[in-house]
């Protein structure tokens, strides 16, 4: 019955950094380690949707943030044109459409930070010409447009460039993501918004008091911006005791969103990291900086894409409805997403 009905929904994950892990092989290598790697897994999971972040390693800040962003740009339509019987790199809702209609993987690249940028906010819409379409503007540190949750103690909004940053991407169609902003960042792109926002990948701080987590009001003020508020497989995101780390516990997660925002406005942002961080070669993992988080921690049975028919499985054992689980793996995103993606206002 579970498997059934994961199969027949549109799967849609917002968050999974595959990219740094295929970029981190040789240019001519990049279509077939995606092919071999990651094809199989997001097949296995049943993901119809995969949006792809652009993420900087710190080595690569500052002076090689914005060629390793471009580097990752190019490997996702490397791997893309490389295999097109199986994806597409798709820039509207009806490009999505169609590739889903094909049977095949539509991808959708987005940017988490946009270290490489800096202030030239000119730039964006060069990025929005590489395929871009999905953008955050913070980490967890401070950026030249806001500073990231983990910066909270700072109370500050959006630079001038970060205001005219917001204003640019929903000039352009693209979605802007709060996740990992600050808590007064959110608050002001909250005010600033004219079209939907989304967090790729955040959980509740109602279930998990953490600065990465959104609380009820800024969840209710997505789901008011017609946004989406897609929860993070992270453990530590979801609880504080490892005891907790659970499937049933993300699904506490996605049914408080569900209660708080509606159900129209909750989908699924993973983070799988775990792979992409044991995979790649050090500097980059020899120190990971996450403090009290462990990165590495992962659900039984969701380390991965693959595992991702548990969380239907969850979804039904916790008594949620056939129509509102179809909402949750994909529905909410794919909608948001023939809505506003690459168009511009």
């Amino acid at each position: 019955m579970s498997v059934e009905l994961h199969h027949r929904a549109v799967v849609a994950d917002t968050h999974n950094d595959l990219l740094i892990a295929v970029t981190a092989r040789p240019p001519q290598r990049w279509a077939s380690f995606f092919r071999e790697r990651w094809l199989p897994q997001l097949r296995e999971g049943g993901v119809n949707l995969q949006v792809l972040p652009v993420f900087i390693d710190d080595q690569y800040r500052p002076e090689g943030a914005l060629r390793q962003t471009l580097r990752m740009i190019e490997c996702a339509h490397v791997l893309a044109e490389g295999n097109a019987d199986a994806v597409r790199l798709c820039l509207d809702g009806a490009q999505i459409d169609e590739t889903l209609a094909q049977g095949r993987i539509a991808l959708v690249l987005a940017l988490e930070s946009m270290p490489g940028l800096d202030s030239a906010v000119e730039l964006v819409a060069t990025l929005h010409r590489l395929g871009v379409r999905v953008a955050s503007i913070a980490h967890w540190g401070r950026t030249a447009l806001a500073d990231g949750s983990g910066e909270d103690a700072t109370g500050s909004r959006l630079t001038a460039a970060g205001v005219e940053t917001v204003r640019e991407m929903e000039r352009l169609g693209m979605i802007f993501d709060i996740s990992h902003l600050g808590a007064s960042g959110v608050g002001h792109v909250l005010e600033l918004a004219r079209r939907p926002v989304m967090a790729t990948h955040s959980s509740a701080r109602a279930l998990r008091d953490h600065h990465r987590n959104l609380t009820d009001d800024q969840i209710r003020a997505v789901a008011a911006t017609g946004g989406v508020v897609c929860v993070n497989f992270v453990p530590s995101f979801l609880a504080a005791d490892p005891a907790e780390f659970t499937v049933d516990r993300l699904v506490d997660h996605i049914e408080h969103i569900a209660q708080v925002g509606g159900i129209d406005h909750v989908g699924l942002g993973p983070d799988f990291v775990r792979e992409v961080l044991t995979d790649v070669t050090p500097p980059c993992c020899e120190d990971l900086g996450y403090g009290e988080i462990d990165p590495l921690a992962v659900l039984p049975g969701l380390s991965g894409p693959s595992g991702l028919p548990l969380v239907t499985d969850a979804l039904l054992k916790h008594g949620f409805a056939d129509e509102e689980i179809v909402k949750i793996l994909g529905g909410n995103v794919l909608r948001l997403f023939r809505a506003e993606l690459g168009r511009p206002r």
